[in-house]
């Protein structure tokens, strides 16, 4: 009787260890489920990228705005007639000016923007 209990306990050991550690069992599904929900991570955020990237898209090719705001951030191009003005934060340097700067009693020359 105890030779049969130990031929069915290994048995039972033989066709449990497929389930457990074999190529499609549950420690391999819980990985490919952990790789999956990652993937659908990854795949929601560039949905989101390419949303935002699609509707500036939209905004150059339909809207000037969107021209005038990169040009005046990204080139630092200003319109005619208006004045730059950079306000510095409290305790920082101010930059050293390329350009002499121009008495008052000059008026000063009108700025170009390029195109």
């Amino acid at each position: 009787m105890r030779l049969i209990l130990t031929c069915l306990a290994a048995l039972l050991l033989l066709i449990q260890y497929p389930l457990w550690f074999g190529k499609g069992g549950w420690l391999r599904v819980a990985e490919l489920d952990q790789q999956v929900t990652a993937a659908v991570k990854k795949t929601e955020d560039l949905k989101a990228r390419n949303a935002k990237l699609g509707s500036e898209v939209q905004d150059l090719k339909t809207g000037t705005g969107a021209v005038e705001e990169r040009a005046r951030y990204e080139l630092g191009m200003v319109k005619e007639n208006e004045v730059f003005v950079q306000v510095l934060p409290a305790g920082t340097a101010a930059p050293e000016l390329a350009v002499k700067p121009v008495p008052a009693a000059e008026p000063l020359p009108p700025v170009r923007s390029t195109p």
